[in-house]
């Protein structure tokens, strides 16, 4: 009687706090999730009922004025073009700096690979600021050029750290002793090797760099002025809720003419932007969750 009442109050116990840890996740969950359908039910409503704050996760006055906006500038379409070329680009050249400037600093038999390791530790802590960097591209020849929303930011010390640490716990010293033995040199054990053994990892940072460069805006506000047909689709999209958002004010009451409420045009942004990250996540999330355990269990 007394070990089924033990045995109660356990299982009594874990249920509550299976609970308790459901509950949380979902929550938690939520946080991520319900902000997302409020944009997209902000960005196909009537944007009588945005302005008086009556859409909350379900849509009214369903309408999709703001997305013919959207369609309707004709550089809308290069601009995408533009942030697509540049995102793979820029992703697959981070990829390769990342690989190989991780590998060979992972290797026990590397004289100074501490030294290096620190030096590449010692950029996450320190920038030359806004003003440097500009004076910098302009030196470089780099302003009103693709390639300044590519070069700069190409590699990051961060996904490096990362890269590295995932070869040292990873890769068995065996198995590259034996690669050697074998008589492979470095780009063969790289290459099909290691490679092989680290897909997780490398599509968790292919998924950094991509998201990371895909949101970024701020460069090209800063170093492309005249080359209006290299202005990536988030930078376009900002000079277009601009405008819209000017247009609005200064819009006479007394008008006949509607135009797309900023609020409106701003999340039906953001769902053109995110779109196309959303469709490309599922098929890395397997190795997104691998990659972002490793080194999480030893032994």
């Amino acid at each position: 009687m007394a070990r089924s009442l033990t045995y109660l109050r356990r299982k009594t116990g874990q249920i509550l706090s299976d609970g308790i840890i459901y509950l949380f996740i979902t929550l938690v969950s939520l946080t991520c999730v319900l902000p997302f359908i409020h944009v997209l039910a902000k960005s196909v409503s009537d944007e009588n009922y945005v302005v008086t704050q009556q859409v909350v996760l379900w849509p009214k006055g369903l309408t999709l004025e703001a997305y013919r906006k959207i369609f309707a500038d004709g550089s809308i379409l290069r601009s995408f073009n533009v942030s697509v070329f540049v995102t793979v680009v820029f992703t697959l050249l981070g990829m390769v700096l990342t690989v190989c400037a991780a590998y060979p600093l992972s290797r026990r038999d590397f004289k100074g690979r501490t030294l290096f390791s620190f030096l590449f530790m010692f950029t996450l802590y320190f920038s030359g600021g806004i003003i440097p960097e500009y004076l910098l591209m302009y030196k470089l020849g780099l302003l009103d050029r693709m390639a300044v929303m590519i070069l700069p930011l190409a590699f990051s010390a961060y996904n490096f750290l990362i890269m590295k640490t995932s070869l040292q716990s990873s890769v068995s010293e065996s198995l590259i002793e034996s690669a050697v033995i074998d008589g492979a040199n470095h780009f063969t054990i790289l290459l099909r090797v290691i490679l092989p053994l680290v897909k997780p990892i490398l599509a968790t940072l292919s998924l950094f760099y991509m998201v990371g460069r895909w949101n970024t805006y701020m460069d090209a506000l800063f170093y492309i002025k005249q080359r209006t047909d290299l202005r990536p689709l988030q930078l376009k999209l900002y000079y277009l809720i601009i405008a819209a958002s000017e247009a609005f004010q200064s819009q006479p009451t007394d008008t006949g003419v509607r135009m797309t409420n900023p609020e409106v045009l701003k999340a039906s942004c953001i769902m053109f932007a995110t779109v196309p990250i959303v469709c490309i996540y599922p098929f890395l999330q397997k190795y997104f969750v691998k990659g972002v355990m490793i080194g999480a269990v030893k032994g």
